[in-house]
């Protein structure tokens, strides 16, 4: 089966964010080796990722303000999605809405569970995951209107940081 030239973008952008994705794990874990399972005590790990995670949620309070914001100054969309058939413009801020509730939903419980399994020289995965998100987030809402080869690397760093972090949760859990 041939691709089509869109499935070959998305192609592309998935590669380049797997890439990118697997050289910032790699970094982080080799930059922050040094840190040890002592000197890190539970309360020490959940204020990380809290701290770090506030980067994640300013995506979806962003998101959700902007679809509010535009529903108010739309009449046509004012009542929501729920009665109207909406504008173009509201079916892509819902779009956006939905995919990032979404991935921030899924990234936070990542997070949260890798810093509390994982071992401390492995923490400094968090920032990068997070740095990653926080970027992809904007690479994805800019190429959204562009179409799907357009936002594929945004949603890959947005994403595959999260399933990375997950697979190798679930091989430490069962290999440790």
């Amino acid at each position: 089966m041939a691709l089509t030239s869109k499935q070959k973008g998305v192609r592309k952008g998935i590669v380049i964010a797997l890439v990118i994705t697997v050289s910032g794990f790699f970094s982080a874990i080799w930059f922050f080796g040094g840190i040890s399972d002592a000197s890190t005590t539970l309360g020490d790990r959940l204020a990380f990722v809290a701290r770090w995670d506030l980067l994640v949620v300013v995506w979806l309070l962003g998101a959700i303000g902007t679809m509010a914001r535009h529903r108010f100054f739309t009449p046509e969309d004012i009542d929501g999605g729920g009665l109207t058939v909406g504008t173009d413009k509201a079916k892509v801020y819902q779009a956006f809405l939905q995919n990032t509730l979404e991935q921030v939903v899924l990234a936070l419980i990542v997070h949260v569970s890798w810093v509390l399994t994982m071992p401390g020289n492995w923490l400094g995965v968090i920032p990068v995951a997070v740095v990653f998100f926080f970027v992809g987030r904007g690479l994805f809402l800019r190429g959204y209107a562009l179409g799907a080869g357009a936002r594929a690397v945004g949603f890959g760093l947005t994403f595959y940081p999260t399933v990375l972090m997950f697979l190798t949760m679930a091989g430490y859990a069962a290999f440790g």
